[in-house]
Order: structure tokens, then C-alpha cells, then sequence
């Protein structure tokens, strides 16, 4: 995100970010590129199983509201 961190290992909220921007196809150069070079793939990993678990249960949860609303 800024410039201050290059060689350092990306900050959690870093990590998250990146999660998110993947998620979405949006990830910059540059962050993709402190990703690989300074990140570890497992905490990527993890972040990546862990916020698709979220977003499934979000999913099933709006599915569930909308279901309940409409009286079905």
C-alpha cells in the first residue's frame, strides 16, 4: 500500500486487500508484486479458503433471508 514496507512481508490488512482485489480480478502490479516477492504463499492460502467460506456462508445466509421473506 505505501511505499515505506518494500522488503517487508505484507501486514495482515495488506494480505486482506489483496484477498479482496483478487477476489474481484482488480489487484495492482505493484501489490501483486510485493505479494509474491516478499508474502508467504501458505497465509495467502488460508486467507483465500477462509474468505471463501465467509463468502459462501454470507451467500447461503442472503439466499435463507430472502427465502423467509417471501414466505417459502
Amino acid at each position: 500500500m505505501d511505499d515505506s514496507s518494500q522488503g517487508k512481508p505484507p501486514t495482515f490488512w495488506q494480505m486482506l486487500h489483496s484477498i479482496l482485489a483478487a477476489a474481484f480480478g482488480v489487484q495492482s502490479g505493484k501489490n501483486r508484486a510485493r505479494d509474491f516477492t516478499h508474502g508467504k504463499a501458505s497465509y495467502f492460502i488460508v486467507m483465500g479458503v477462509m474468505f471463501t467460506l465467509v463468502f459462501i456462508l454470507v451467500l447461503v445466509g442472503l439466499v435463507q433471508l430472502a427465502m423467509h421473506l417471501t414466505g417459502r
